[in-house]
């Protein structure tokens, strides 16, 4: 199984890294990332994460179509910043779903660290929509959620999945410096 773990963990450091340059591109090869993730977390019980994968994976066609918008090339997505608002509202649907999720987990299955496993998967369902967005605010939630995902992965015993979210949270940190930067920046 580590060999197509680190196929994934590439595919996820190069599909994190486009993002941070607004390449499209990030999309397709996050769709492939997030597929082989879904099988390896149902290989070792991490179903909030497997589920996560497959919603990452319908987030990944969003976001390809928020950045492109084939339609009308004018209206695609510029990175713009969340305000106080719309920023709470969605740390709280994070809180929402992080519980719901975790005591499903915890009561109907056999998962390994349902509660911190749920916790990280609704937090990271919000970061990756405000990131097909463009929300810079993505950027500092993926720093938190990356870093404690680090130590799960470690615990799992998912070695190159936990050093591929340790390196995606130096790009995050990245993205969060690049995106600030961008002159595109707009308020919502």
């Amino acid at each position: 199984m580590s060999g197509l773990e680190l196929i994934a963990a590439v595919l996820g450091v190069i599909a994190v890294w486009l993002t941070v340059k607004q390449n499209a591109w990030c999309w397709p090869i996050g769709l492939v990332m997030v597929l082989i993730y879904g099988w390896l977390f149902y290989e070792v019980k991490l179903y909030s994460g497997m589920l996560l994968q497959l919603a990452y994976a319908l987030l990944q066609l969003y976001g390809w179509w928020q950045w492109q918008r084939p339609d009308r090339a004018e209206d695609a997505r510029q990175v713009s910043r969340l305000q106080g608002p719309a920023l709470f509202a969605g740390l709280a649907v994070g809180v929402l779903l992080s519980a719901a999720l975790g005591a499903a987990m915890a009561h109907w299955t056999d998962a390994a660290m349902p509660w911190l496993d749920a916790t990280l998967t609704g937090f990271s369902l919000v970061a990756q929509l405000w990131m097909a967005q463009k929300r810079l605010q993505c950027w500092a939630l993926w720093v938190v959620v990356d870093t404690l995902y680090v130590g799960l992965y470690l615990h799992q015993q998912l070695y190159f999945t936990a050093g591929l979210f340790a390196v995606l949270t130096l790009i995050a940190v990245r993205g969060w410096l690049e995106w600030r930067r961008d002159p595109a920046l707009v308020q919502p």
